[in-house]
């Protein structure tokens, strides 16, 4: 079993590479649907974010805004710190679970931890090797603003809360270029795959 760290930049197209390796037949583990499901109501870091930041971050059905969560702590990094303190312990122990429960049922296959934080959330122990997606800055905050509907500020503080990506690289093993077409990525994409399991 090779377990691949998949990350990169906000908005830098993680998800295209996350679905085309999942096409060519590994199983994904998708860090944010994880990030949403440990704070779902009523759980321990639901009651613990509504503790830090006040009532003010749920929706009419008690969810959490992650929207306004957002604003509360992207530009402040101390209730950035707060946040991860919270849900990034929670997430890297559902993570390691489900690697658990895909290592019984397949020994041979090959598990991508989908996670825009990985490096940051210290979750690269838990991987074989990481891929990193590279775009250009600008083309990150122009698809922020369009994709999430985020002012300028909006965006650049996310990515600004995020580690550069020349420090990303110290931790890459192999660097996908998203700079091109999709085809160009699928392409890039496929011959590391193939690359990776001629090695196994």
């Amino acid at each position: 079993m090779t377990v691949i760290g998949l990350t990169g930049g906000i908005a830098s197209g993680k998800s295209t590479v996350s679905r085309i390796l999942k096409e060519l037949g590994a199983e994904i583990i998708d860090a944010d649907m994880v990030a949403k499901e440990v704070i779902r109501p009523q759980l321990p870091a639901w009651r613990e974010l509504v503790a830090t930041f006040g009532r003010a971050i749920l929706n009419d059905d008690k969810t959490i805004n992650r929207r306004k969560l957002g604003q509360m702590v992207f530009g402040n990094p101390e209730a950035l710190a707060k946040l991860n303190t919270i849900t990034h312990p929670r997430i890297i122990q559902v993570i390691k679970d489900r690697i658990e429960q895909i290592k019984r049922r397949d020994e041979t296959g090959v598990i991508v931890i989908d996670a825009p934080l990985l490096i940051e959330a210290g979750m690269v122990s838990l991987t074989d090797e990481v891929w990193l997606v590279m775009v250009d800055p600008d083309i990150q905050l122009s698809r922020l603003m369009a994709r999430d509907h985020f002012t300028f500020q909006e965006a650049l503080n996310r990515l600004n809360a995020q580690m550069s990506p020349e420090e990303k690289m110290k931790y890459a093993r192999r660097i996908i270029d998203n700079r091109g077409p999709v085809e160009e990525t699928t392409k890039e994409v496929v011959r590391l795959w193939q690359e990776l399991k001629s090695c196994r």
